[in-house]
């Protein structure tokens, strides 16, 4: 298995980051990365693919929007080469934007079907080629300094040659807000599970009844992490669905016929994930990214006066 292709589903307008969803697409704020620069939110996403190996990306996203993206990558690297002359980074920079453009195709979600649906736009691009999918909306800070979350998934599927869903431990009280699935350890493989089951959004009495995970902490469950490789045998399964007419396509019944009916793995990745969506999801998101990259002492340094600072108006 060669994993060359990966998708990254934007299609969503993001109404809970109003009012400046309104003017941009949430996938195009701005964040300052691990190497100390600012860069569109996706612009982050891509490059963790490309750091994986990946050589093309499919971005789904809503109708009218490819021209928006494009024009809004060629505006920021002709402002660069224009405003910062002559210095390196800005060079760089913009280099990496024009060779994002190269790799980029787009997919429109004519219609918001669902998460499923959004997936299954790709379907054209992806071809029968197995592919990573990640979540526009997500960013992914890996715990290991020498190998990316999206790397750690894409070597697991290679070397088992299936499907590998990306999984990280949550505490009861939040698994409401995710798909959380259960399954069987793999046998000499740290953090490597057999799925059996999976249910998107579970109660706590069905997540106690039919979700627990030998070996994992007392109160906390599977739960998916927003990154998986799949087979092109997803879109035949997504097909059953959409032939049914259905208005709001899920991905994880799809991922649960694709548990019953071949290997299908979960890898805990050594890492986070953080939702720009969430309220305070891009400041959480920017103060991992800090700490993680070549400005971990002014962020440490930055938070520590906020605090101090904080602290110092509770006692006045």
């Amino acid at each position: 298995m060669k994993i060359k292709k990966a998708v990254i589903t934007a299609a969503a307008r993001g109404e809970r980051l109003y009012p400046v969803a309104d003017t941009i697409q949430k996938a195009m704020l701005p964040v300052i990365d691990t190497d100390g620069l600012y860069k569109p939110a996706i612009q982050i996403i891509a490059e963790e693919a490309f750091a994986s190996s990946i050589e093309e990306i499919c971005i789904v996203c809503a109708p009218g929007d490819p021209d928006l993206y494009i024009n809004a990558f060629t505006s920021l690297r002709d402002n660069l080469l224009k405003s910062f002359k002559s210095v390196d980074w800005a060079k760089q920079q913009a280099e990496k934007i024009t060779d994002l453009l190269s790799r980029l195709h787009f997919a429109e979600q004519k219609e918001a079907l669902g998460y499923g649906h959004a997936v299954y736009c790709a379907r054209e691009f992806v071809g029968n080629e197995p592919f990573l999918l990640l979540l526009g909306d997500y960013l992914y800070v890996s715990a290991l300094k020498a190998k990316r979350c999206a790397t750690q998934l894409i070597e697991l599927a290679v070397q088992e040659d299936c499907p590998v869903s990306a999984v990280t431990s949550i505490i009861e009280h939040q698994i409401n807000r995710y798909g959380t699935l259960t399954g069987k350890h793999v046998h000499e493989q740290p953090g490597v599970y057999q799925i059996e089951k999976i249910i998107e959004k579970p109660s706590l009495s069905t997540a106690e009844l039919e979700l627990q995970t030998p070996g994992q902490r007392a109160g906390y469950y599977l739960c998916l992490f927003g990154m998986h490789v799949f087979t092109s045998k997803v879109f035949d399964l997504l097909q059953k669905y959409i032939d049914k007419n259905s208005t709001n396509i899920m991905l994880t019944p799809v991922l649960q016929e694709l548990a019953e009916s071949e290997k299908y793995l979960a890898l805990e990745v050594k890492g986070k994930r953080y939702d720009l969506s969430k309220k305070h999801g891009l400041l959480r998101a920017q103060i991992a990214l800090g700490l993680a990259g070549e400005a971990h002492d002014e962020t440490l340094t930055t938070l520590v006066e906020s605090l101090t600072e904080a602290q110092g108006r509770q006692l006045t």
